[in-house]
This record gives structure tokens, C-alpha cells and sequence, in this order.
């Protein structure tokens, strides 16, 4: 039964488009000294600024909460509890957004940030939140797509528990910067811009060296680099590389999952908090189980390939980048495994295939970009009929967008949970697995 629409879910709902710019806020002393925020002359208007207090924090970073005449207004780098004054910039039909000409009180779930470049660097949004409300409010975020996006009604046993990471900070293994007239660093928030910086807290310590000197000296040609961080063939080293992309060649390195050992090639994407690589691969092969066959979708080097062809005596195995495709097969073949067919193709032309249309699969993992499967390729899958679809996601709101589309095909909800693969972000990574009635 689909549930009725409830004002909190609004706030997640319309947080989908309500994105805001401006500058963080310095954490007071408990003294109640007033820190006045820079004002932003996008803001000139002739309403006078309001006072609220910030309820929760809303899918995509902002801070919400309700105006004196009930309003709903998104406020970004503000906390949980936080008073502040603000001033509307932008006044649409059914919510508002504003930025912190005051910040009155702090709320219990404020702290200060550790980067010189948090609020104007793309990167982090939550520096200034507590780890235990970002966890809090990333399993609320996920919970409310569930139910606003999804429609569905979560029974008791989904308690949608979420998998904290090992550490809030120095947990990233791979990064992308940006070198830009001389510069070195992220994109500035919703701008183009380089927030340039020698430094980056969730970086590994190994990769920010990496990224420390890239800074000292920058190269001369403006470009895009990756950082990354992993161990060598043999797993006794740890290996880090720092390329320019597109990158012609280099050398792969290798991560460490469960039993397994997968290797990437330079701009292949791999998940990059190696402190919970272990749990989420042992969660899917879980949710997966076993069978005859399993297609594993958007599958990328082969994360969660070596374990489902442990557990299935064949699987599909179907990605679109063919480099990411190249290092899937040489996984497979020094990991001894025949039992897997590699497709380098989209999974659009892959599911159109009369011939993989009629394999009929038991399961069906998928691990799609941000955008998502998309309708038609959910559609697709559903016709197959598996007995189940596990899905990983890294936007609560595709996922439940996708999940619906299961819904109306038969398929029943029946577990859900969520891993924080990126603190000091609104993102969160959710699994969900659909059976069919």
C-alpha cells in the first residue's frame, strides 16, 4: 500500500531541486558572540531577513526548516538545531532558499571544519555537522525517498541501518583534481572555478602527498588527474599513482576484496572508501545468494564478478567501458575463473539482445551510475523476470525512482540498507534488493 504524502518527506522531495550557494558558517564559542556571514549581493531584496531554527538536513547538503509564516526555507552550511537569521534569495511557489546573514545560536550538532577551502571547494558540504548527525540524516534522506519517491510503505523489519565508515576523514583512495592556469585543486562550488589547495582532509595521508605536490609544482598543461591509491600485484605493497587523463597506458593497481583481488587501470572507476570495500561486496554477494545464473550489471572491473561466479555456475557480466571491461577479464583470468561472460557494451544493447533476452536470469545485481537505470532499461530487466534484483545506488532518489518501476512489475521491497561511503557529504550508497511475488 502506498503511503499518504507527509510534510516531512517534502523537505527531502523538494531538496532534489532546491540547491543554494553560500558561505559556510564559523562555529561560535559557547560565549553567544555573534558571527555575521559575508552577505551575497544575489540576496538584494526588500524582504527583511527571518529567524527559525534548522529542523534537519535535506537531500543535497542544505539545511531546512520552516519561516515564521510557514514557509519552507533550504539553508545551506547550516546544522541541526542551529538559530540563525537569513535572508531569502530566491522565493519559489511551494519553498524558499536563503542564505546566513546570522548565526544566532549553534545547534548541538555543530562543529568546526578541519579545511581551509570547506564552503568555497565543490568537495565536502558537512564539515561543519557532526559525524553522528550525518549518518542520522543521510539514513532520514534515504528513508524518505523510499517512501516520498518510491511510494513505498516500509514495513518494520526494513530499519534501513546504515554502515558508518571506518573514519571520518583520510578515507578516500581515489580522487579526480583539476589543474587550471597554474592551479591546483577541486571545483568550486557550482562553479567551474578551482578552489586551489595544497591539502585535502578525507584524502588518504599517501594520496593528499600526492596531491601536495602536484600543488608545489603544477604542470603546465591544464588538465584533469587522478589520484589513486591501492596496493601491488602481489598485495604485500601499497602502490599509489597520480596520472594525467586521459591516460595512454600505465600501470594498474590492485585492491584487496574479501578473498578476492581486483585490479584498475588508470580513469577506471572503483569505489574509493577502501575501509568498507569488504562489507558492501559481502553484503551484495548476500543479497544475491545463489542459482543457475546471475546477470551482473554496470559491473565495472569486476568488484562483485568474482564473488557472484563463486556462487552461480555462469554469469553475464556487462559493462560499457571497455577499458573497465579489459581489466574484468584479466581479473577473471589470474583469479582462475571461467564461468563468466564478459559483454563490453552498454546495458541498454546488452538487454536488448534477443539472444541474452531469452537467458532468463535468477538474479540481477546492478550497480548504475548517479542518473540510474532509467525506465526503459528497468523495464527490460522486469521482463526478464529474475526471482530477484539486487540494486546498489549512489542517489537514494534514482534508486527509489527505478524501485518503483520493479514495484509495478510484481516485485516486493524486502531489504534495504544504506553505507557511508563519502563523509562530509550529503551522499549516501544504498542497496536495495527486490523479489519477485
Amino acid at each position: 500500500m502506498r503511503p499518504s504524502r507527509t510534510p516531512r518527506g517534502f523537505f527531502h522531495e523538494v531538496a532534489l531541486s532546491a540547491r543554494a550557494g553560500s558561505e559556510p558558517i564559523a562555529r561560535r564559542n559557547r560565549d553567544r558572540s555573534r558571527h555575521r556571514a559575508r552577505s551575497s549581493p544575489s540576496g538584494s531584496n526588500s524582504e527583511p531577513p527571518i529567524e527559525f531554527e534548522v529542523e534537519e538536513l535535506a537531500a543535497g547538503g542544505d539545511g531546512v526548516g520552516h519561516a515564521p509564516d510557514g514557509r519552507v526555507v533550504f539553508v545551506p552550511f547550516t546544522a541541526p538545531g542551529d538559530r540563525v537569521r537569513v535572508r531569502i534569495t530566491d522565493r519559489r511557489s511551494n519553498y524558499a532558499r536563503g542564505i546566513v546573514e546570522e548565526l544566532l545560536e549553534p545547534g548541538p550538532a555543530r562543529v568546526d571544519p578541519v579545511c581551509a577551502v570547506f564552503g568555497s571547494c565543490g568537495g565536502c558540504a558537512w564539515q561543519h555537522v557532526d559525524y553522528a548527525a550525518q549518518l542520522d540524516a543521510k539514513r532520514r534522506i534515504a528513508y524518505a525517498a523510499l517512501q516520498r519517491i518510491g511510494g513505498f510503505a516500509l514495513p518494520d523489519y526494513i530499519a534501513l541501518p546504515i554502515t558508518p565508515s571506518r573514519s571520518p576523514y583520510r578515507y578516500r583512495t581515489r580522487s579526480r583534481v583539476m589543474v587550471s592556469a597554474g592551479k591546483v585543486g577541486y571545483r568550486r562550488r557550482r562553479s567551474h572555478a578551482i578552489a586551489a589547495t595544497h591539502r585535502c582532509p578525507i584524502l588518504t595521508e599517501e594520496l593528499e602527498v600526492h596531491l601536495s605536490e602536484l600543488a608545489d609544482n603544477p604542470p603546465a598543461t591544464d588538465a584533469e588527474w587522478e589520484l589513486v591509491s591501492g596496493r601491488s600485484a602481489d598485495l604485500d605493497e601499497p602502490l599509489t599513482r597520480a596520472l594525467q587523463l586521459p591516460a595512454t597506458g600505465g600501470s594498474r593497481v590492485w585492491l584487496p576484496v574479501g578473498e578476492d583481488r581486483i585490479g584498475v587501470s588508470p580513469g577506471v572507476f572503483v569505489q574509493s572508501n577502501a575501509g568498507l570495500l569488504d562489507a558492501l561486496a559481502s553484503a551484495v554477494a548476500r543479497a544475491a545468494g545463489t542459482g543457475r545464473r546471475a546477470f551482473d550489471l554496470f559491473c565495472g572491473a569486476g568488484f562483485f564478478t568474482l564473488g557472484l561466479a563463486r556462487n552461480f555456475e555462469e554469469v553475464l557480466a556487462v559493462e560499457s567501458n571497455p577499458v573497465a571491461a579489459g581489466d574484468l577479464e584479466v581479473n577473471l583470468r589470474e583469479a582462475g575463473v571461467d564461468n563468466v561472460r564478459v559483454l563490453a557494451s552498454s546495458v541498454e544493447a546488452a538487454l536488448d539482445d534477443l539472444e541474452i533476452a531469452r537467458l532468463h536470469p535468477d538474479q540481477v545485481v546492478v550497480d548504475p551510475p548517479r542518473t540510474g537505470l532509467g525506465e526503459a532499461v528497468a523495464e527490460r530487466i522486469a521482463e526478464a523476470e529474475p526471482e530477484r534484483i539486487v540494486y546498489l545506488s549512489c542517489d537514494p532518489a534514482t534508486l527509489a525512482r527505478d524501485l518503483s518501476v520493479f514495484d509495478h512489475h510484481g516485485y516486493q521491497l524486502i531489504d534495504a540498507q544504506c553505507f557511508d561511503l563519502f563523509p562530509q557529504t550529503p551522499h549516501v550508497e544504498m542497496l536495495a534488493v527486490m523479489r519477485r511475488e
